[in-house]
């Protein structure tokens, strides 16, 4: 009848007087598919619980930034529903149009009636009575009472009957419309049993739903509790009174209802009487009702399919009394798998998080300082190439002047003689007063200054135009980007501030003629001093041609050389001020970004080390929760292998893959237990790809050693056998270097998604039935930026920087260098240097002194370069993996060729 977690109606109908499954069995399944759903609630709990501890805990870390706080979080939304998931526990709600089909159903579910019919005649049972509700408890002795909300008990309840012994009538549910008592009316039958489902589960009997719709009786059920609902049918067809009922009802919730049919009428014929008397089959009587349903919208015809694990249940019409356990544990089932759903995609997020913070910092680590180097480097360039222009292109910079004002004398003494005058006392002919000619001087003298002053600088900054592409733009972004970050007060007078005055002493671009400010301004002005400072004869008029005379002498006042002096002065003087200021300045930012990059390599180790380690751990219990849900506990077969911290198992059928291998780990310290939850994080969160085990999923075994320890088992996808053994048993070359092709397609996969793998070995590359190969056993694996310089790896294929603690995703390059040895040697013993060395130590100590596996004599040429680029010293000179496949290919081409 109702949506089921996403969308599907359900449905599923149910006989009592079915003699094939007796109502003490189903009982019996009842109780333990609710004791199943508690086991596995309280694991949910407890995980949740400790994920918001946790995320509590790292919303109060000092260390940690704002930003990254309020991501690793639950939406409120989310842990709302998880909480009532976790902390609510299951409501078996029975409901009916007719009290005595109720009572029926109730029958069916406990396999006794609780409720004696005495005092109460059959027309009170199946008439329209008011019936309050009851709710039933587990309890050592029988014992009913009447309940107000709030579990207030009434002392005075006449109704029940007064031998506590015997339970408690049916008369006790009947509501009176002569009883004004409003806490009677308001009461709730309570009845205490020793049954071994109510242990398990409560069970609440619906009231008639003239006294509360049971919509209502849902909502108010589902603040405590996980209703179930079972509605019982009255024969083989709904009534009006069904109808109205389940349409009230589906306009409020999308709960799941399972529908039981129940032969509660005297009057109706049983089955068996149906058979006999050729009236209908079972199968008529279940598609007239299955029909039905569908027709009024309560279930849909697309629900018959079979489900999957962990699904909704589907519609279904059967007599069987299993199918209502079936439905609890599909049901109880469904509600888990999404609920852990939530937290593990919560616990994914939330490393997500870490792992990209991790990269941010980590490149943060390396990038800053590199970046205070440069600009740095470049403004002692862009000083000294200013230096230069001032102290070796003075005469340039003189012709330049001279060239100007040539060129612009005709321009500007023509636009002083047509300039327009304003504000003087005498005009045309009258005498003018000293300060009149004075005041018109002035001005004609600045239309020429400004003029010749824009001129000059244009021909200035085409000049040295140069300095402005290489320093104005990568420089100044790199300064402001350095000044911006780190989230703490920027430094006084910020370094950029000064780049931009070196610039501007260098261009005067950046200011006007009228700006006090620039350099350019005083400059001016000084020239403008030496031209007032000449002596005019007052002329009779101002007419163009004094205008012109005026405008003359000013340009010829001007010495091109002293200007030129003058401008590069200027220009010495403004960039040794900028420069210096720049240099305090730019110290400043090194010592506030000293601070914070010190601070910033506290919280990348606080989240390489405690962090991401403790949320993967709850990520890894979550989801190997759900896929037990999902897929239940795997089943181990042979064993197939071992290694140093886990036994591999044959695993047959588990979560719809006919052959897995199981790999089972003990984890001896919390340590290890972190690495294989960030191993199983990283694996589960790759892209598949074809040369990539696949980890199909993980369940932790609480069981395991008889509950001495917790065992977690992963598993992934089987294969035919590991390249070790394939070269031992004898493969023959082309075999061989297409296994070597897909190990670098699968590092070049796993360095493409930020991945170091760090155990590149013989054994860790699988092999199926046509050879090709595999990348398996990702417990070393990481991403670089959460790599903590821990030495990991086998002997023999660890490179040099292993050991110094500082390394990346070259050191795969390296370990393939030796693991192409072996692929070309076609042999798996120890190359002689390596077997030569006593103990572990000194191999290592070969190894950083340049001891490589030898040259045998039926390597090619090709080959042999390959593997020594590969596992070269320096981890700069190893080539990229890109680099490498094309190599490679080649090879075998060449190689298989010459064979065929």
């Amino acid at each position: 009848m109702s949506v089921w977690a996403g969308g599907s109606k359900v449905m599923a109908t149910e006989k009592c007087s079915d003699l094939s499954h007796s109502a003490s069995t189903l009982s019996k399944d009842l109780a333990k598919s609710f004791r199943t759903f508690e086991r596995n609630r309280q694991m949910l709990q407890t995980n949740l619980e400790e994920t918001v501890a946790y995320f509590a805990e790292l919303q109060n870390c000092e260390q940690h930034e704002a930003a990254q706080s309020s991501l690793a979080t639950f939406p409120q939304h989310e842990l709302e529903y998880l909480s009532a998931v976790a902390t609510h526990s299951p409501c078996l709600v029975l409901a009916s149009s007719l009290l005595h089909v109720r009572l029926c159903l109730l029958e069916a579910v406990l396999g006794e009636n609780p409720l004696s019919c005495d005092g109460v005649d059959d027309h009170e049972r199946k008439g329209p009575v008011r019936w309050r509700s009851c709710k039933l408890r587990h309890a050592v002795s029988r014992r009913s009472s009447l309940v107000l909300p709030g579990q207030y008990e009434l002392v005075q309840a006449p109704q029940i009957s007064p031998c506590q012994g015997q339970g408690a009538s049916i008369a006790a549910l009947r509501l009176l419309d002569t009883n004004t008592d409003a806490a009677l009316q308001q009461a709730e039958l309570e009845l205490a049993l020793p049954h071994p489902l109510l242990k398990e589960v409560s069970v609440l009997l619906a009231p008639s739903f003239s006294v509360q719709s049971l919509g209502s009786v849902l909502e108010d059920c589902r603040r405590s509790h996980i209703p179930l609902l079972v509605y019982a049918i009255d024969g083989a067809v709904l009534s009006e009174n069904d109808i109205r009922i389940l349409r009230e009802l589906w306009s409020k919730t999308s709960d799941p209802v399972f529908f039981l049919c129940l032969d509660g009428d005297a009057t109706t014929p049983c089955i068996d009487q149906l058979e006999m008397n050729h009236i209908d089959t079972k199968d008529q009587i279940m598609d007239r009702l299955h029909n039905q349903l569908i027709d009024l919208g309560f279930i849909e015809e697309k629900e018959r399919s079979p489900t999957g694990p962990g699904l909704k249940p589907q519609a279904s019409v059967t007599w069987q009394a299993s199918q209502l356990a079936l439905f609890v544990r599909q049901f109880l089932q469904a509600h888990l798998v999404e609920a852990t759903g939530v937290v593990s995609g919560v616990h994914a997020r939330g490393l997500d998080l870490f792992i990209s913070h991790a990269f941010d910092m980590a490149r943060d680590l390396q990038i800053t300082p590199r970046r205070l180097e440069y600009a740095q480097a470049k403004e002692a360039e862009l000083y000294q190439s200013l230096l230069e222009i001032a102290s070796q292109k003075q005469e340039e910079i003189r012709d330049m002047i001279v060239l100007t004002m040539e060129k612009m004398r005709s321009e500007m003494l023509q636009a002083a003689a047509e300039m327009e005058l304003t504000d003087i006392s005498a005009i045309n002919g009258d005498c003018l007063r000293a300060r009149d000619v004075q005041s018109c001087s002035r001005k004609i003298q600045d239309m020429v200054l400004g003029r010749l002053k824009q001129a000059v600088a244009k021909q200035l900054i085409s000049s040295v135009d140069y300095l402005r592409e290489s320093f104005v733009g990568t420089l100044a972004r790199c300064l402001e980007s350095l000044e911006r970050s780190g989230g703490e007060p920027a430094v006084e007078h910020p370094a950029s501030v000064y780049l931009r005055q070196i610039l501007n002493a260098a261009y005067h671009v950046e200011v006007t003629f009228h700006s006090g400010s620039s350099a350019a301004h005083l400059l001016w002005e000084q020239i403008k001093k030496l031209v007032q400072s000449l002596t005019w004869n007052a002329p009779p008029a101002l007419t163009p041609e004094w205008k012109r005379k005026v405008a003359q002498d000013t340009i010829e006042s001007l010495n091109a050389s002293k200007l030129a002096r003058n401008i590069c002065s200027q220009f010495q003087t403004r960039v040794n001020y900028a420069h210096e200021a720049f240099a305090v300045s730019l110290h400043q930012l090194e010592m506030k970004h000293s601070g914070r990059l010190e601070r910033t390599e506290d919280m990348w180790l606080k989240v390489r080390k405690d962090h991401a380690p403790r949320l993967a751990c709850l990520s890894l219990e979550s989801r190997s929760l759900r896929d037990l849900l999902l897929h239940g506990m795997p089943r181990l077969g042979h064993e197939l292998g071992r290694g140093q911290y886990g036994v591999v198992y044959a695993c047959d059928s588990w979560a719809g893959h006919a052959t897995c291998a199981l790999k089972s780990v003990i984890p001896p310290d919390e340590k290890h237990r972190n690495d294989l939850a960030l191993e199983f994080h990283y694996t589960r969160s790759l892209p598949r790809h074809d040369r990539l085990v696949v980890l199909y999923g993980s369940v932790i075994d609480h069981t395991y050693g008889g509950g001495s320890n917790i065992a977690v088992l992963l598993i992934m996808e089987r294969l035919h056998r590991d390249l070790y053994t394939a070269i031992k048993a004898g493969m023959v070359l082309s075999a061989r270097l297409q296994v070597a092709l897909d190990v670098v397609e699968g590092l070049r996969f796993l360095h493409g998604q930020g991945l170091v793998h760090r155990d590149i070995k013989l054994k860790n590359v699988l092999l199926d039935k046509t050879n090709r190969a595999k990348i398996t056993d990702l417990g070393f694996c990481k991403p670089e930026a959460m790599m903590s310089g821990s030495i990991v790896g086998t002997p023999i294929h660890m490179a040099p920087e292993l050991f110094t603690g500082k390394y990346d995703n070259s050191v795969d390059v390296y370990a393939f260098g030796i693991l192409f040895w072996y692929v070309c040697a076609g042999t798996v013993r120890l190359p002689e240097a390596f077997e030569k060395c006593g103990t572990k130590d000194q191999l290592w100590n070969n190894v950083r002194k340049g001891t490589r596996p030898e040259r045998l004599a039926s390597f090619d040429d090709e080959c042999w370069r390959l593997m020594e680029v590969c596992w070269d010293a320096e981890p700069s000179h190893r080539p990229l993996l890109g680099v490498v496949e094309p190599r490679l290919l080649s090879i075998a081409e060449r190689l298989c060729s010459m064979t065929t």
